[in-house]
Order: structure tokens, then sequence, then C-alpha cells
């Protein structure tokens, strides 16, 4: 990037979220844009979670982009390799490559009031845009708690979302801290080759059996060859969960039966009651992620494999101190501690309209309209933004959506004309916000008795979306000016000054505002597309 370089559109970030706003982007016409990667390819959470088991926990048909399918998936549910390697095709298959700028972390952004831009600082020299995605991602920074000592621990630490190959685990004593999401891919992957395995399970988790198989050779085939059965397959599985999103957000004593499934799922791989009462959680199948395996159980009642009922509390040399007391001899501490989801790092480091960090506006619980913009950070949109996270679907149908608000949103820019820029009024933002922790009370997020990593610090859920992905999609197809103040630069002004703000009328009003999502339908399996929406392309 040379010293002055600007552009209409920067992205920060390459995985789902990242790549897919520049093919929506360059489906718009706009190619002037870039993609800022802090990494050395593309893929994200993706990339960056290389850990032994590492898959995805959502079917293969319905974790991919519409306007990208893949005929060719190997599994119901896919491993990380295979889908690292699809994000590779979707970059090449849409002509992303020139667009990508490697080895350029976004260490600074802040808002030019008088030139109506962004200017950013990355790590291979400054630049200017008119509009910035932020596309980073709620899981890209792992989280390794505080724990006293832990400096003085002589072995190998790491986390899960920064596995270290070099370190060979065989024979060796190992610490696995979590019960989450990776803790249970990765328990089942390292127990037959460590030495010993210490699971530290401050809450067990609610775990189902795993619906997995390889497809095969004729289903591919088909899929391949009569696009309709790869559409009917996703629309299925879109469909079965969409019917599902009641009983987490309205109605959860519903989820009686998917407890009693789960726990004959514990009850038949875990013959120890001990050990099976250890593994019972106390609160509400689906308050906290509801996680999938065949192999977990069977992994944990091996001779080699502890439970300690209780976190890790102190590191004392080698010998790490649960939270009941007990004292555990290990070589290797692995984290699978999650991420700083509502906390996100680059919140620190966007200065808006003024003079505050993102982080400092939020510094009361994340908020956002419509999970895409925040007041006071003008021509600032986020993919995977507050309130927009799920708990039985793919994240990839919000994204999606979220980039047909982004479309409208660079649409609207056009339509008013002009040096000018949207922020999104504090009071559309406050409406939003209250509205979504409003419908937030009577979910089981917030009546399942448990404390998880969907809410803040003050107790708040600023994460997951209390509603159905048609419900997301319909509320962001398009932009409302309403909820915005326009502000313009004068064409006439060549100096400096405060830029003019002109009321915003309403989405209805502007002529041709109105796009559809790719895919065409809130169920994203329908064969038909959108008027005026390209041919989706297979990869």
């Amino acid at each position: 990037m040379t010293e002055r370089e600007h552009v209409r559109v920067a992205v920060i970030g390459s995985g789902f979220g990242g790549l897919g706003a520049a093919v929506r982007l360059r489906r718009q016409g706009i190619t002037d844009f870039v993609i800022l990667e802090r990494a050395g390819s593309v893929g994200g959470t993706w990339r960056d979670n290389d850990y032994p088991g590492c898959a995805c926990d959502v079917p293969s048909h319905l974790y991919s982009f519409s306007f990208a399918p893949n005929p060719d998936w190997p599994r119901n549910f896919s491993g990380q390799p295979h889908i690292r390697a699809y994000l590779e095709r979707v970059t090449d298959t849409f002509g992303l490559r020139p667009h990508l700028r490697f080895h350029a972390e976004v260490r600074g952004l802040r808002w030019c009031n008088d030139a109506l831009h962004w200017e950013i600082d990355t790590a291979r020299g400054p630049l200017t845009a008119e509009v910035v995605v932020s596309a980073t991602g709620p899981l890209s920074d792992p989280k390794i708690p505080d724990v006293p000592g832990l400096d003085t621990f002589p072995g190998k630490v790491f986390h899960s979302a920064r596995w270290d190959h070099d370190f060979d685990l065989r024979g060796k004593r190992v610490a696995m801290i979590g019960t989450g999401a990776s803790a249970i891919q990765i328990v089942p992957a390292i127990q037959p080759e460590v030495g010993r395995l210490t699971l530290f399970q401050r809450t067990p988790a609610w775990v189902l059996p795993r619906a997995d198989r390889e497809i095969s050779a004729a289903e591919r085939w088909l899929h391949t060859h009569v696009p309709a059965t790869r559409a009917a397959r996703r629309g299925l599985l879109w469909g079965i969960r969409e019917l599902q999103v009641s009983a987490f957000t309205k109605r959860p004593d519903e989820l009686g039966l998917v407890e009693f499934v789960a726990k004959s799922h514990l009850k038949k791989a875990v013959k120890d009651p001990g050990l099976r009462a250890r593994l019972t959680p106390d609160y509400r199948i689906g308050c906290k992620r509801i996680l999938l395996s065949n192999t977990y159980y069977p992994a944990l009642v091996q001779p080699n494999v502890d439970v300690v009922a209780a976190g890790l509390a102190e590191v004392r040399g080698n010998v790490l101190i649960g939270s009941d007391g007990s004292e555990t001899e290990a070589d290797a501490i692995v984290f699978g501690t999650g991420f700083r989801v509502t906390d996100l790092p680059i919140a620190h480091r966007v200065t808006g309209a003024h003079g505050t960090t993102l982080a400092e506006e939020w510094r009361d619980g994340m908020e956002s309209l419509r999970g895409a913009t925040a007041a006071g950070f003008p021509n600032f949109l986020t993919i995977i933004g507050p309130n927009t996270g799920l708990g039985n679907s793919s994240m990839i149908l919000m994204i999606e959506s979220q980039l047909n608000y982004l479309a409208d949103f660079m649409r609207q820019l056009d339509v008013l004309g002009g040096r000018m820029a949207l922020s999104a009024r504090p009071s559309a933002v406050q409406e939003w916000t209250r509205r979504l922790q409003r419908r937030m009370a009577r979910t089981v997020w917030t009546t399942g008795g448990c404390d998880s990593w969907y809410l803040d610090a003050h107790g708040r859920n600023t994460t997951a979306w209390p509603g159905t992905t048609a419900e997301f999609r319909k509320v962001t197809r398009q932009v409302d000016l309403a909820e915005y103040e326009v502000l313009r630069v004068p064409a006439a002004r060549t100096g400096g000054g405060t830029p003019e703000r002109t009321t915003g009328g309403t989405a209805d009003g502007n002529p041709g505002v109105k796009v559809d999502g790719p895919g065409g339908g809130p169920a994203e399996g329908s064969a038909g597309k959108a008027a005026g929406q390209s041919e989706e392309v297979a990869v």
C-alpha cells in the first residue's frame, strides 16, 4: 500500500464475513476496496483454529454461502481443512486476490469529521477509506484467564486457537482447561496418544449425539448435476432449525425432551454414577451452547483420563491447583477457554466522530443498530455485530443478511450523492436495543440458570439474536434513512469545517434502494433468485 492510498471501502478480516462482504461489493459494481488481513492467508477462525479434531457443528450444506454452494462436501459435518479450502476457493472463484492485503493488521482507525473518511493505520502503512466494514468476528482473539502462578509453569502453555503443532503430546501429562465446543473435540482427538489427560471442568456441558456420516459419492454427484437436490437439502436443514427457535427464545420449558435425549446419551456412554453426576449440568439445556459429539464421553471414561469438577485456580510450578483444592501435575496446559466475545479487541482501536473509542462507547455493553452500525461511528459497519449470534443454526445465514444491509447502505450513499456519510441516530440504536433486550428476557439464555459467554460483565445478553434467521433477514433487507443522520460536506467547500447534517428520510422514499439478499429468500435453499441477482457459482 502506498503512503497516500485511498479506497472507497476497507474490509477488515478475511473470514466468512470479510470474504462475503468483498463478494457482495463486487456484485454491486464496487471494485475500489481492499481486504485488510493481519495473517498471511484467508480463512479467519477456520485458519486460526487447526487443533486436533477441529470441525464444524453446523451441517456442511448450511454452513456455506448460498451464492457459492459446494456440492462436494465430504461429510455431514465438515472438518477444518475442508472449510478452509472452501474459503480459499471462494477467494479465487470471485476474483478477490487482487484486493487482499496480507500482514496488514489494523492498529487504529480514526474518523475525520472534516474529510468524512476513515484514517486507517495498518502494519503495512496508512490509508484512508470512505467506508469501513469490520469483519474481524467474535471468535478471533483467544481469552486466557489470569491464573495466579501461570507464568511459573515450566511446561508448554497454549490456547486451542493457537495450537502448537511443534510440541509433541505423546506420552505427556496434559491438562485441558474448559469444556466448550473446542474442548469436546480436542479431548477425544488427543486422548489416545497422551500419557495422562486431566480435564478441568468448571461447568459441565449438555452434549447431544452428532449425526455425522460420510456423504456418498452418489449424493455428491446428484448435488453437482441436479442443483435442485442440493437446494432442497439446504432448505430442509434450514427449516428444521427455524422450527426450533421458539423453544430457545419463547418457550424454554419445551426443551425438556432435548434434555432427556442428552441425559440418555450420557448414561449410555458413562456407567460410573459418580462421573455421570459430575458430567450432568444443573441448568436448562440451551442456556449455554449445546455441544455435539459421539466421542467425548467415551474418551472421558478411558483409564488415562481424569475429570476435575472444578476450574483451575492456581499454578505452582508444574502442579495445577483446582478450585476444589485438588492437585495435578502436568507437562502441558491447553486452554479451551473461548474468545473475547463481549469485549471485542477491534473496538479499542476505533475512534469515532466524538473522539471516543467504540470500546468506551460500549463500556456499559455492546449495542448497535440492526447488528451493523453504532451511533457516533459514521460509515462504519460490523459483520457479526452485537446480538447477531445464533444458538442453533448457521451464522452464514446471519452474515448474508448483513451483506444485504451493507449492499443497501452503499446504494443509499450512491442515491444521496456527493461527499457524505451515514451515522446511526442514538435514538434509533437505543430503541433497537430496548426492543431486543425486552425480547431477551424470556429466552433460555436469560432464564436457563447459567452463566455463559452470551452474557457480558453486566449480565446482559449482547451476543445472541432472539428470533429466527428469516426474521433477521427481513429487518436487515434495507436501510431506513429515518434511523440515520446524513452528514454532507458542501461541494463548494474546499477547506475543512464541520459537515452539514441533514434529516434522513425513509428508504421507501428513494427510488431503487430495495435489494434482495443472496439466495433470494429466507430459506436460502430456493432454486430461484432475486431480480437482478447474479447466478450462484458452485465452488
